[in-house]
């Protein structure tokens, strides 16, 4: 009847009536001798907190029927083996490398299936999420902050869905960070980016993770189950655009029941996809933030430290990088969108040479079209 603990906690959750919290509550009693659980009677198990009479019993003779256990057996085993063809690990509440911020809220995930590395237990996350609609100014705010906070040495936490989440992921890889993307399915349907234009990169640098098994379909329910892990891993979440209604303030309010930090990007009065965010600052419910220091000096002094090491990457792309003209181009520009034809009269460039260069300033990220052919410059790259 022995069973290792990997396997064990993945029987263990597939018990009717018992979930994460329960799991957590079981380990705790058993001091982390998963194993003594096979040897509980109903009365012992019955000691565990939040564990009635027809619980105990349920659990004891699930445990000791040998057809049902080993199907579960069974069951947990070709998990195992999935997530092996994948290149993908389990990591157990159990183990040292489990997320140390995420193993303190009330129901962690027993088990994480990860493709890729996570950080060190101990190591300082942040989570960003927000609107799938996101807008220009979303997508730069998001670019802003997860610049400097990689820049920091903070790992950008976040859920992986279209909009803010794919530019918060983005933005850490372009600038070297580490980031982890925590999904509502399993880790072998990456439902977002089914042609791998970034989820391979996160793997290589960070991780995928979930708690649902190898080919678990999709349903709304298993989005809040994703976003406390996302915020249970992260020091503090950062909402940077919400409309009133959205996963990403089901976020905020799942961090603000796990006694972690909020904060949000306050945006116009006039913008639906701010509308939400200004409200948690209205509500006294976020902090309003406006860049990765403002998030560094909230958090406190283990942050600031991590700053403070880091500070030397905290470099913008010099000017002298661009050619003559695209300098020009750029000086040329405020922070507001420029229509092409105030350009030409600025630059004192004629507009077919000067699309060419509004292109390379594109493609070198220092700049980005708006419809009606207008351009604004992204001053955080300068």
């Amino acid at each position: 009847m022995y069973m290792e603990n990997n396997t064990l906690l993945l029987v263990l959750t597939l018990i009717p009536g018992i979930g994460p919290a329960k799991i957590k509550a079981i380990t705790e009693h058993l001091h982390g001798r998963l194993t003594d659980v096979l040897h509980t009677d109903v009365t012992d198990l019955m000691q565990v907190s939040g564990i009635g009479e027809i619980l105990a019993r349920q659990i004891y003779n699930f445990l000791h029927h040998s057809v049902t256990r080993q199907a579960a057996e069974k069951s947990a085993e070709e998990q195992i083996s999935g997530l092996h063809r994948l290149k993908a690990t389990t990591v157990t509440i159990l183990d040292p490398n489990y997320p140390g911020l995420l193993r303190e809220i009330y129901d962690p995930p027993p088990c994480l299936f990860v493709r890729g590395t996570l950080p060190p237990a101990d190591s300082p996350g942040i989570a960003v999420v927000g609107t799938r609609q996101a807008s220009l100014y979303g997508r730069q705010s998001t670019a802003l902050l997860c610049k400097e906070l990689v820049n920091y040495g903070i790992s950008i936490n976040s859920g992986m869905a279209y909009g803010i989440d794919m530019s918060a992921h983005a933005t850490a890889l372009e600038h070297g960070g580490n980031t982890v993307a925590v999904l509502a399915s399993g880790v072998d349907t990456i439902y977002t980016d089914p042609k791998g234009k970034l989820w391979p990169k996160i793997v290589e640098h960070g991780a995928i993770i979930s708690e649902e098994w190898l080919g678990s379909e999709l349903s709304p329910g298993k989005f809040p189950k994703r976003n406390r892990i996302i915020s249970g891993m992260s020091s503090g979440t950062v909402v940077i655009e919400s409309d009133l209604k959205g996963g990403s303030l089901i976020t905020a309010a799942t961090a603000l029941e796990q006694n972690r930090e909020v904060f949000a990007v306050p945006g116009s009065i006039f913008s639906r996809t701010s509308r939400g965010t200004n409200k948690l600052i209205q509500q006294g419910l976020a902090k309003p933030v406006m860049n990765g220091e403002d998030i560094i000096t909230e958090l406190g002094t283990r942050f600031i430290k991590s700053y403070s090491a880091k500070k030397d990457r905290q470099k913008s792309t010099p000017l002298t990088s661009y050619t003559a003209q695209e300098q020009t181009i750029l000086l040329s520009m405020g922070t507001e969108p420029i229509h092409i034809d105030a350009l030409v009269s600025m630059t004192c460039i004629d507009v077919s040479s000067l699309l060419v260069h509004l292109f390379e300033l594109e493609e070198k990220t220092a700049i980005v079209q708006q419809p009606g052919q207008l351009f604004q410059k992204k001053v955080f790259n300068l």
